[in-house]
């Protein structure tokens, strides 16, 4: 699903919309019932259509009537054009799929559907990313949350890990729009497989703003010292790489609990699991935990200030924000992995000093152990 506001029929690019659904009917009515999400698909039509401006949209294929009036997401008072694009490679579902029928079929208790989709991931190499991934697993066994959100990238591979270690009893959500079901990983992130429902963005974020969220598990960049997180800007000057923050910021103020993940270090990291424990191969050239993130998307004592735990999760420790000596929330050394040093492994591969639990325990073996993770 897409949706792009701009130059249209060359007049002021700030009235008019550009929006796609699945079918329309021959009053221009648009239905989305082929479509892994709907993001704000309404509510720019609506806004162009009030504004005097023109409202076009890409659909498959012209019917005569829907079938399911509730499979109809913009009402054809609003459309101005239609435009039939019928090459599946120009209205693909995602980033990476023309079509996955699993997006758009609701959950049904299907246990072995689930089970089947995270098979493949029981072969997959024990490298870095999946040992960060298994380790918030793991958080969701101790946190029990109700209901969850994952974000893009690493975070996004966690509900099919978490199905496949036999976890239940959450409802994982992610902010296009789905809740329930299985989140896809990649170029298809976004969409979920066998959702229990898929709503507008700006309602997922309704609810997420208004504390929905009882856990959030989101990628990790940049790490200062403060516990102060960068996602959104790499590099400085003209060739600066700008990512945004997208819904990060609203996501992590509001979460009753919020956990991290990423790799220590970056670029050529090597890793090798087994037996329970954990060798490094070869050192990233980049240390992800620097003295002062170069862009500010989380700040990481304020959100502990209101009382919300922040843990971060990496392939070799884990961090959490906790109150030293003067009583300020400091980046917390709380797990090592088993088999690396703490100081050339940990502590020498962080930019900056980190605070050392005098607690400081071992991440669980069963992280760093072939097969499935049993939890």
């Amino acid at each position: 699903m897409t949706g792009f506001a701009g130059r249209v029929c060359g007049l002021p690019a700030t009235r008019h919309a550009l929006i796609r659904c699945t079918a329309a009917d021959t009053r221009g009515n648009l239905s989305t019932h082929r479509e892994a999400f709907h993001h704000e698909l309404l509510a720019m039509a609506q806004a162009a259509h009030n504004s005097g401006g023109i409202v076009i949209a890409q659909v498959e294929s012209l019917v005569d009537h829907h079938e399911i009036l509730q499979a109809i997401h913009v009402p054809g008072i609003l459309v101005d054009y239609v435009v039939v694009c019928d090459n599946p490679a120009n209205h693909q579902m995602t980033f990476a799929e023309s079509y996955n029928p699993a997006y758009v079929t609701p959950w049904q208790g299907e246990a072995a559907v689930v089970a089947a989709e995270a098979a493949p991931l029981a072969a997959g190499p024990l490298d870095a990313r999946t040992i960060v991934q298994r380790r918030a697993v793991m958080e969701l066994a101790r946190r029990a949350p109700r209901v969850v959100n994952l974000g893009v990238g690493m975070p996004a591979a966690v509900g099919m890990l978490a199905h496949q270690a036999g976890l239940d009893g959450f409802t994982l959500t992610v902010e296009a729009g789905p809740i329930g079901g299985t989140p896809a990983d990649g170029l298809s992130f976004g969409a979920s497989a066998y959702p229990e429902a898929v709503v507008d963005q700006p309602a997922q974020f309704d609810f997420y703003e208004g504390g929905g969220i009882d856990l959030a598990i989101l990628g990790l960049a940049e790490l200062d010292g403060h516990g102060n997180v960068n996602v959104s800007k790499f590099g400085e000057g003209e060739g600066a790489l700008i990512a945004g923050v997208g819904g990060f910021i609203n996501i992590t103020q509001s979460a009753r609990a919020v956990v991290f993940m990423g790799t220590l270090t970056a670029g050529g990291l090597e890793v090798r699991a087994g037996d329970g424990r954990l060798q490094i191969v070869r050192e990233g050239r980049v240390k992800k935990i620097v003295p002062e993130v170069s862009h500010l998307s989380f700040n990481g004592p304020y959100v502990t200030s209101l009382g919300i735990p922040v843990l971060y999760i990496t392939e070799r420790a884990v961090f959490e924000m906790r109150a030293g000596a003067d009583g300020d929330a400091r980046l917390t050394l709380v797990e090592i992995a088993p088999g690396v040093d703490l100081q050339r492994d940990v502590l020498g591969q962080c930019a900056t000093p980190v605070a050392v639990a005098p607690d400081l325990r071992e991440m669980d073996a069963r992280l760093f152990q072939a097969g499935p993770l049993h939890l």
